[in-house]
């Protein structure tokens, strides 16, 4: 969800650029409201769209030391695996922030019903008039005109003329819409800038209308005095101080050119490019001696290699270990073979290092080797919380995991390759939990030995 919505972000900021730099003081208002409303949905709907034809892989290569078998199976892990209860801060602030938008909404309904049932109601061809008392606000929501008692009757017909036009091309819809994005995703604040951009524009549509036969009228009306009228998001508002400067500079424009519509074109390559980013694909991959292949597919071999032989001895699995290691190329980093022994290169394997590494809570077992193993498992599964966001998306798989411990027992080199960066940022925070280890011994000597393990994310 947090890539989704930074996602959304960017492409809405990219969007509102455009527009401001662009757009904004171009004359062609209906195609400025269908941008500003199309944008935002098209930010809306890319994230989750992957076309094939813009689909490219992108490997990201790295160097990989093979020396390393895994010593453990997969762990299993599920939601209910962690017996602890995962409370998530965020869900609960965002929750919160919904609701205290939805109340806040549903107090500003609260206003317009209030002003209508003070108000003295005139049902009209076209539209409903609601004369306020005392009052001099003037704005209109869906059908309904509202109207302060205290404005001069000379300025009534082209108020009304005015808010006809918000009723008729609807306009109370577009900021409804808005109103409803400020609730859901209160946290964005470019839908605070849209709603904005989008009031300004219905205003600019509405003087335009009635100024093609009663400019002059209409100027006299703005350059007046500015009148009060309710703080209120999503109703077209006639007297609003922030953007009477506005629209008087909006009428004094000449007409854009038509010619100035191609820049609405600049929409397609931002689009395109959009998409390539929401459809590329990334392929990771490890060299060896030089050849890149699919890390991958060398870990599934490795797998189907050791499940098969799940019945044999140590000695017989130690020899099927030496096998595997053989069939490696020389020269790869951390290990070679000569006359049928095995000889490494400062980095021993921790299925044939002499002395394994201590696992704290070992140092008194006979079998330290197989403690080991077994605490490990045991960190696993007291420290995993199956994320909730890869829950609600469905996401599971292997996260691949291999580490050193150096010679001070720290854990050092992680390497992790996952399906989703969610199941991967799990798995990385649970080996940075681990404890400081006694380091492996060989040859009366502390050195570096490498432990893997595949961790299998599954929700069913």
């Amino acid at each position: 969800m947090m890539q989704y919505v930074l996602e959304l972000i960017a492409f809405q900021l990219l969007f509102l650029i455009i527009y401001d730099l662009f757009l904004k003081k171009e004359t062609f208002f209906q195609w400025n409201r269908f941008y500003l409303i199309g944008t935002y949905i098209l930010s809306m709907v890319l994230p989750w769209v992957k076309i094939e034809a813009f689909k490219t892989d992108m490997p990201i290569v790295s160097e990989f030391n093979l020396d390393v078998i895994y010593q453990l199976d997969e762990v299993l892990l599920t939601p209910n695996t962690s017996e602890s209860v995962v409370f998530n801060v965020w869900e609960t602030i965002i929750g919160m922030g919904i609701l205290t938008s939805l109340v806040l909404f549903i107090y500003k309904v609260y206003q317009i019903k209030k002003l209508r049932n003070k108000g003295e109601i005139y049902h009209l061809t076209g539209y409903t008039k609601v004369v306020v008392k005392e009052s001099n606000i003037a704005f209109s929501f869906f059908k309904t005109i509202f109207l302060g008692d205290k404005i001069a009757a000379k300025d009534y017909s082209n108020i009304i003329k005015h808010e006809l036009v918000h009723i008729k091309q609807k306009h109370s819809l577009d900021l409804l819409f808005f109103e409803l994005m400020r609730i859901l995703i209160w946290f964005n604040p470019l839908v605070y800038i849209y709603q904005k951009r989008i009031a300004e524009l219905h205003e600019f549509i509405a003087d335009a209308t009635v100024a093609k036969k009663n400019k002059k009228e209409q100027y006299q009306i703005l350059l007046s005095q500015v009148f009060q009228t309710s703080d209120i998001s999503f109703i077209n508002q006639f007297f609003k101080s922030s953007l009477i400067k506005k629209r008087i500079v909006m009428l004094q424009k000449s007409k854009s050119k038509k010619v100035w519509q191609l820049k609405y074109l600049l929409l397609v390559p931002l689009v395109l490019g959009m998409l390539c980013y929401t459809s590329c694909n990334s392929e990771e991959e490890v060299k060896v001696n030089g050849k890149e292949v699919s890390l991958e597919e060398k870990i599934l071999e490795l797998e189907r290699e050791i499940k098969a032989k799940e019945n044999l001895s140590e000695e017989e699995k130690m020899a099927l270990s030496k096998m595997i290691y053989f069939s490696y190329p020389k020269d790869v980093k951390g290990i070679s073979g000569e006359h049928g022994e095995l000889t490494f290169k400062g980095v021993v394997p921790f299925g044939f290092v002499e002395n394994a590494p201590v696992f704290p809570g070992c140092e008194d077992v006979e079998d330290k080797r197989a403690c080991f193993n077994e605490k490990m498992m045991q960190h696993i599964r007291t420290h995993f919380k199956y994320p909730l966001e890869a829950q609600e998306k469905g996401i599971q798989g292997k996260a691949y995991v291999m580490f050193k411990i150096s010679t001070n027992g720290n854990i050092e080199d992680v390497n992790i390759r996952a399906p989703h960066e969610l199941l991967k940022n799990e798995a990385t925070r649970i080996i940075s939990l681990l404890p400081q280890m006694k380091p492996g011994k060989d040859k009366g000597e502390a050195i570096e030995v490498p432990f893997s393990i595949p961790i299998h994310f599954g929700l069913e």
